[in-house]
């Protein structure tokens, strides 16, 4: 990850392509081939580019997030998979993590939490920690409740201590608003 795009710029060189250009044209690529391979290498591509805070203006332009929303709903768990972690890297900026909120990000994430993918529930669970916060209460629907209440009773120990810790910032935001009306 770079600290400044002064060094990206630096490391990039005067006659190498920008960043911005070639996230555009991975995008571009991403939406215009056919291959199913170079699909899913283009989006694990762009799934890497989000998690440097670099990109995230970029990202949001070259509108990469909605790709990657829109990518859930496909039936190739590859694509899902790095889909999701393209949010997971991008939900973390206020803005990126409101964009994600107005386009029914938790509604989509909310429906792969039903699939065997491991990767994909521990990807799931991580983005709605970070997603769920006083502004987004309403967003915690009785649904995603459920399905995170019968995905605790499940073996697997990551998971079950991810949603441990969904629950616990679920309470704890519960109180902050409960404390707020009453001041």
């Amino acid at each position: 990850m770079f600290t400044s795009k002064e060094q990206l710029i630096k490391r990039t060189g005067k006659n190498s392509i920008g960043r911005y250009d070639f996230l555009k044209l991975l995008a571009t690529e991403f939406k215009t081939t056919k291959s199913k391979d170079a699909k899913e290498q283009v989006l694990a591509n762009l799934a890497n580019f989000a998690y440097d805070p670099i990109n995230y203006g970029y990202i949001r332009q070259l509108k990469i997030i909605d790709l990657f929303l829109h990518t859930l709903s496909e039936d190739n768990l590859k694509l899902v998979r790095f889909a999701v972690g393209g949010i997971c890297n991008v939900c973390v900026d206020p803005i990126n993590k409101l964009y994600i909120l107005r386009n029914q990000g938790i509604r989509l994430l909310t429906s792969l939490l039903s699939l065997q993918d491991e990767d994909i529930i521990l990807s799931v669970i991580t983005i709605l920690i970070f997603l769920i916060n006083p502004d987004s209460k309403n967003e915690v629907t009785t649904e995603l409740i459920e399905k995170l209440s019968h995905l605790s009773n499940c073996k697997n120990k990551r998971i079950k201590n991810l949603i441990t810790i969904f629950f616990n910032d679920c309470i704890i935001i519960k109180d902050k608003i409960e404390n707020s009306k009453s001041i």
